[in-house]
């Protein structure tokens, strides 16, 4: 993949923000580079509104923070589907009305031609994502293959990298514990399967490295640091693909779920971010970001043509989290159980880590 310089502070982004018309607040690494060749780039050739990326460890935080105090530095923020919806029951972000989206490019209307749950009050999916877990194959040529394996120190000896926090965590370690996709929010809905989670994962914990930023997974991962590491399927795919780094997915026991471009309330450039948006979710536009990462479009017309990576040769299909034989023991992240939950469950999982 092309190298794409992206401003990796806050302090740099802010302060050179000011002479941008749209700026975007972003995950980084392979995610930021992919969303800024695959929308901020060509968004200015085709309108002449100048863009700026800024990293983020997790947009929601900072994008909040800057509305609470008045002072939003930011137009268009990337942000994961429980946040989009709970920041916008908390009036920190706009509205956005589907009217401003164009339609798929076979005509279809934006309201039908968007997967369902793609576009809600404040959001408009820019793709469809999901956590996995991924292994080095020189330590382990034939395996792990399931979510259970990665908790098998003995079979797959070796250090595990996980997410540090509860979302996306709790769920896959009940998975691996044997509850069926289709039943774990009802599990981890009730004190009993809190704990099996937190049990679960007390099988690993002293052999756990925590990471936090979407591009340490694959780094750890690459350093020898771990063996297998949950990650951000995108980040996998494009160390494996454009570093040609030894590593394979496994799918079994993915989470899955929308990423979503939103306005903060008191965006400065209010409209230039509506044009962004509507163009970033068009057809094209989603299909230009899909050449560079490997998340699925939420639109259907950006699907009736194959997705090609921008290497020229790699078809996309099987690398997206959609794919059917990707699917085989998925769930879908439950944004209403985290709008809910997120709290209480991070503050559990933030003791039980520092109880050592």
């Amino acid at each position: 993949m092309k190298k794409t310089l992206i401003l990796s502070t806050a302090l740099v982004g802010f302060s050179a923000a000011a002479h941008a018309d749209v700026t975007v607040m972003s995950w980084g690494g392979s995610y930021g580079a992919a969303q800024t060749e695959g929308h901020l780039k060509p968004f200015t050739a085709a309108t002449g509104i100048a863009t700026m990326m800024v990293d983020s460890e997790n947009p929601a935080t900072p994008i909040k923070a800057m509305v609470e105090a008045n002072n939003v530095t930011v137009d268009v923020a990337s942000l994961e589907y429980a946040d989009a919806i709970r920041l916008c029951d908390e009036g920190v972000l706009e509205p956005i009305d589907i009217a401003i989206l164009p339609p798929g490019s076979d005509g279809t209307p934006a309201a039908d031609d968007f997967l369902a749950g793609a576009v809600t009050d404040c959001g408009v999916s820019t793709d469809i994502w999901a956590t996995v877990f991924a292994y080095d194959t020189t330590k382990f040529p034939e395996g792990p293959t399931t979510a259970a394996d990665f908790f098998d120190l003995e079979k797959f000896p070796g250090k595990r990298g996980l997410r540090k926090g509860a979302k996306a965590v709790l769920e896959f370690a009940l998975m691996a514990d044997g509850v069926p996709a289709g039943e774990v929010y009802t599990v981890l809905g009730t004190p009993e399967g809190i704990d099996r989670a937190f049990a679960k994962l007390d099988t690993i914990k002293s052999e756990v490295v925590w990471w936090e930023a979407g591009a340490q997974a694959p780094q750890i991962l690459a350093d020898g640091e771990v063996v297998m590491t949950t990650a951000y399927n995108g980040r996998i795919f494009s160390a494996q693909i454009a570093e040609s780094k030894p590593f394979q997915i496994v799918w079994d026991g993915q989470i899955y779920e929308n990423e979503m471009y939103v306005i903060p309330k008191g965006a400065p450039n209010m409209e230039e971010a509506k044009q962004f948006i509507a163009y970033a979710t068009s057809t094209e536009g989603l299909r230009q970001q899909a050449q560079w990462i490997s998340y699925g479009p939420a639109r259907k017309s950006a699907l009736l043509e194959p997705l090609i990576f921008n290497d020229g040769k790699t078809e996309m299909a099987t690398h997206l989290p959609t794919h059917p034989d990707n699917m085989k023991n998925a769930l879908e992240s439950n944004w209403e159980f985290w709008v809910d939950r997120d709290a209480e469950l991070n503050e559990r999982f933030n003791a039980w880590l520092a109880a050592g």
